[in-house]
């Protein structure tokens, strides 16, 4: 796997590379966003580590820019813990946060989990809404949505899984596996915007207080 690091201090980059080496990571580097884009157009990168502050170019402007080159997982480097923070990443189609400091094995564990995805070949239609995992495409009534990957993944645990409530840890251990840790702000960022990507179908998501959620649906 090669990862591109975007970071402008030189210790982390350092500390950071150091230990994906040891996991057998292939390590690319930038010190700002125009660097990291540039990087991207002309390189192919498995995963991106991205921090938020940073001169020239900050980290939320070079992740927008470069998801709409390369859809490629993204985990944000970051000293701001508010749900809004959170909320501005996932918009721009962040994968996951590692609030600094952090461990860099906490880290490592966390790109194991963006990068850990079940690959499926097969198709889900329900009335309109049809979801292609082998071509990465979402339409409803024919019209393509854009997701990120975290949105997609979660749609199509959904609805592998009609009318059956999933809670937020089963969303967590299907998403990202079990050593991940993430709050319910978290999850229910993730639920928000994809409520709002879905059209007719956003209040097919239904709320399990206490629990988690649900995709519900009545033929």
């Amino acid at each position: 796997m090669k990862i591109l690091l975007v970071d402008d201090e030189v210790l982390i980059r350092n500390v950071i590379k150091e230990y994906s080496k040891a996991e057998g990571y292939l390590v690319d580097e930038a010190s700002d966003g125009y660097e990291a884009i540039e990087k991207v157009e002309n390189n192919n990168y498995d995963l991106i580590i991205m921090d938020i502050m940073m001169p020239n170019m900050d980290g939320y402007e070079a992740s927008k820019q470069i998801k709409e080159i390369k859809n490629i997982p993204i985990i944000m480097l970051t000293a701001r813990t508010e749900e809004i923070d959170k909320l501005n990443g996932f918009e721009v189609g962040i994968d996951d946060y590692v609030t600094k400091p952090f461990s860099p094995k906490e880290l490592m564990a966390r790109i194991k989990a963006v990068t850990k995805r079940n690959k499926k070949d097969d198709c889900i239609e329900l009335d309109g809404l049809k979801i292609n995992n082998s071509t990465r495409e979402v339409t409803i009534d024919g019209e393509e949505i854009e997701l990120t990957h975290t949105q997609f993944e979660l749609l199509y645990l959904f609805l592998s899984n009609i009318n059956i409530v999933l809670s937020r840890e089963s969303i967590i251990f299907n998403l990202w596996g079990y050593d991940y840790e993430a709050d319910d702000r978290t999850i229910d960022a993730h639920i928000k915007l994809l409520r709002s990507k879905l059209g007719k179908f956003r209040d097919n998501i239904k709320t399990i207080r206490k629990v988690g959620y649900k995709f519900e649906y009545k033929e």
